[in-house]
């Protein structure tokens, strides 16, 4: 890997098909995220074990349940670490993750209640790598990333 700096981003912000509908959701600015930087594509739902599609899942409380009922907290903690793992193997100081995600979601995520509504937290595995000394940002602060990284500042 160059000199450039080195970012996990959400596997499915690149377009990949991962998301707990089966689809991807490709980010605007993927070309320059991709120049500017070395992306280290990760889903943590997928390293932990979950199949795509699967039931859409929300935190309650520390643990991670599927919309049936199914507690799905080890895997979400076994992909968490796993996301942990890449970073650090790879060096990456900053991870790019999926807004409002059980596992990705960084300051706000889904409540629980499977209706659409947010309360402040983390997911899982963005919480493992802010406790890892990870910065953590979500899809809608790309413009102030891709600044911080055209300037030098990561």
């Amino acid at each position: 890997m160059g000199d450039r700096p080195r970012i996990l981003v959400s596997a499915c912000l690149l377009g990949v098909a991962c998301r707990y509908d089966g689809k991807g959701q490709a980010i605007p600015r993927l070309n320059e995220l991709l120049a500017a930087c070395e992306v280290i594509p990760v889903c943590p739902e997928q390293l932990g074990g979950l199949p795509t599609p699967r039931t859409p899942s929300e935190r309650v409380g520390e643990k991670v349940l599927a919309r049936d009922g199914t507690d799905v907290t080890c895997a979400f903690a076994r992909g968490a670490m796993e996301a942990l793992r890449l970073a650090r193997l790879t060096g990456a100081r900053l991870a790019l993750l999926k807004a409002r995600s059980p596992s990705c979601g960084s300051g706000e995520i889904y409540d629980g209640s499977f209706t659409g509504r947010t309360v402040p937290g983390n997911g899982v595995a963005a919480q493992a790598l802010v406790d890892a000394g990870i910065e953590v940002c979500d899809e809608g602060q790309i413009d102030r990333l891709l600044s911080k990284l055209k300037g030098n500042e990561l």
